[in-house]
């Protein structure tokens, strides 16, 4: 009676959830899921498709040129980069309130004369290894110090913005390395889609393997489901959990160089209410606020839906407050659907 335990717990997380030939319920269970995770994408593509027809209705000559549409995709680029890195941290049962001011740290970390010294390569370095370092610092305190994610990833917020202003002393650092500022230019785009789109879009492909095609993934959905069950099944929670925040630094510091290529300028302003826009557009994806569930694609949408949005309102002359309801309505909305959808029966 005890033998099968054994060679699930030998065999590691992948076999211990392998399929039972004889377990009717774990044979219905990922059909189950399928279709709802279908509807929940096709549900946002028509969101998405609802505004695209908003948008070429109320202002047609604007919103449906070319160039615009290439905004929208380069804006939501920056913030989506950073929500993929979100959507793993919630997926485990986590919360990174530091986006935003690790985006803005790396910003300005990148863009010192000392830095821009070393040309492309140093402003690109630079903004990797310091969203790194900040990701290390919250893996350390949420994993090994114990503390509580909301806790340590809002104290790195508070850190994080007060020491990118002491760099920059309260001004913008302009960016004079030319090959930076030349990638956020129409001549840099190939075939009509801009570097940042294409950086977007590698980011979201290789997030999409690692949640689903990958061990890492597997096991950062079953500490967000049960992280007890999951070291049981020999899993290390803590070292996982200090990958994870790793991996939200590096998205951050990837986007803090999207960044500085988009504005030209390091501040720390940037990335303010980054982290609220990276966990609405997680939310109504997909991806279950209480961990156990994730889906970049549906946090790709997420992010799309949100900068189409804004791009209407601002086309058609609307205040921000009202997208600011705009958006909370969307995130409530989005709530709801999923309480009914992951409710038993």
């Amino acid at each position: 009676m005890t033998q099968p335990v054994s060679s699930a717990r030998q065999g590691g997380p992948d076999k211990a959830h392998a399929p039972d030939a004889g377990s009717p319920k774990r044979d219905t269970a990922p059909r189950a899921l399928g279709p709802r995770v279908d509807v929940r994408t096709l549900s946002l593509l028509g969101v998405l498709a609802v505004l695209i027809a908003v948008g070429g209705f109320t202002e047609p000559d604007a919103f449906l040129d070319t160039g615009n549409l290439q905004l929208i995709l380069t804006q939501s680029s920056v913030i989506g980069v950073v929500t993929v890195g979100m959507t793993f941290v919630i997926t485990s049962g986590g919360i990174d309130l530091s986006v935003g001011a690790m985006v803005a740290l790396a910003s300005v970390w990148a863009t010192t004369v000392a830095t821009q010294e070393y040309g492309f390569t140093g402003i690109l370095f630079t903004a990797v290894v310091v969203g790194l370092a900040a990701g290390m610092v919250n893996g350390l305190l949420i994993a090994y110090g114990r503390m509580v994610p909301f806790i340590a990833t809002l104290a790195m917020l508070a850190s994080a913005r007060g020491l990118a202003l002491q760099i920059t002393d309260g001004k913008t650092q302009l960016v004079t390395v030319g090959s930076v500022l030349d990638l956020g230019l129409p001549d840099s785009y190939i075939l009509g889609v801009p570097p940042l789109v294409m950086m977007f879009a590698a980011v979201a492909v290789i997030g999409w393997l690692l949640l689903n095609r990958t061990t890492f993934g597997r096991r950062t959905v079953a500490i967000g489901g049960n992280p007890e069950a999951a070291r049981l099944a020999g899993i290390d929670v803590r070292r996982q959990r200090l990958l994870l925040h790793l991996l939200s630094g590096l998205c951050c510091g990837i986007a803090a160089f999207m960044l500085v290529v988009l504005s030209g300028s390091g501040q720390n302003t940037n990335g303010n209410l980054y982290e609220l826009d990276a966990i609405a557009a997680a939310i109504i994806g997909g991806t279950l606020l209480s961990g156990g569930r994730g889906t970049i694609v549906g946090s790709v949408l997420g992010v799309l839906v949100f900068t189409t949005i804004t791009n209407i309102f601002a086309l058609n002359n609307l205040q921000s407050d009202v997208q600011q309801i705009a958006k909370g309505a969307i995130i409530v909305a989005a709530v709801l659907v999923q309480r009914r959808t992951s409710a038993p029966g």
